[in-house]
């Protein structure tokens, strides 16, 4: 697909909240938690915590060109123009019955704070709390990426959350590697759009979490007028995978009764 066809196609697909959202469990509960996916990864990533709090929340997982159903997109490889078609996905459907809440893992933590931001000022649409997860705050962004494929599939086997077999297997690469290339090039090139939120912010790290250092996500607390809490978990970048309960419990009590004081997690 030619860059021209491409962005058109985006901004068609921005419009259509079926293309960028994907729902798995049928659910009567109004308020919805929006999940933003890591760098590489897919919205099936989170089908484990929407049967989790199934009951409490209507989860939409956030779907990126390039993977999985959309496999035969073209990633796109700038994460501004992909919080921009988000925010104009969410803000295309209906507005929840209850609290939204914002929950992105890693690259995905950026594009739920971008799309917080775009939607804020938009009625019934913005989000009610941020959970932020294995992300450095945006002041304490790094530069650089993996330059050539090899660099790129060694840093993904060292930060896990992909299956062995899927990065030995020739033609599974093919599949995945476009779309890890984009994501890739997206967070380098990534430069915060400023601008504060006054919801609260909650931000988790993994202790062993090779790129994100305890002291690299506490300055999350600059990006909100609103409450701030950090919860440290035990576990590498991937420690979601390892303490599911635990952020579906926080999911599920920040949509119940998003905190304006101090919050504790």
């Amino acid at each position: 697909m030619h860059k021209q066809e491409t962005e058109e196609a985006g901004r068609g697909a921005g419009a259509r909240p079926e293309t960028w959202l994907r729902r798995y469990h049928p659910t009567d509960a109004r308020a919805e938690l929006v999940c933003f996916p890591h760098a590489g990864g897919a919205a099936g990533f989170w089908r484990p915590l929407s049967d989790a709090v199934r009951q409490a929340l209507d989860v939409r997982a956030v779907q990126y060109p390039g993977r999985q159903d959309r496999y035969r997109e073209e990633p796109l490889d700038d994460l501004h123009r992909l919080a921009d078609l988000i925010a104009e996905a969410l803000a295309a459907g209906p507005a929840p019955a209850g609290p939204r809440v914002f929950l992105g893992h890693s690259m995905g933590a950026s594009l739920a704070h971008e799309v917080a931001l775009r939607l804020s000022g938009v009625p019934g649409q913005g989000a009610a709390a941020l959970i932020v997860s294995g992300r450095r705050a945006p002041s304490r962004l790094g530069s650089g990426w993996p330059e050539t494929d090899e660099a790129l599939l060694a840093r993904v086997r060292e930060l896990g959350g992909t299956d062995p077999a899927v990065l030995a297997n020739p033609e599974l690469l093919d599949v995945i590697l476009p779309a890890l290339r984009a994501d890739y090039a997206a967070v380098a090139g990534y430069v915060p759009g400023g601008g504060l939120l006054s919801c609260p912010v909650v931000a988790l790290t993994g202790d062993g979490d090779p790129e994100v250092a305890p002291e690299d996500v506490g300055p999350w607390r600059e990006t909100t007028t609103g409450a701030f809490a950090m919860r440290i978990l035990p576990g590498g970048h991937f420690f979601l995978n390892d303490h599911l309960p635990a952020v579906a419990e926080l999911a599920v009590s920040l949509s119940a009764a998003p905190a304006q004081g101090p919050l504790s997690c």
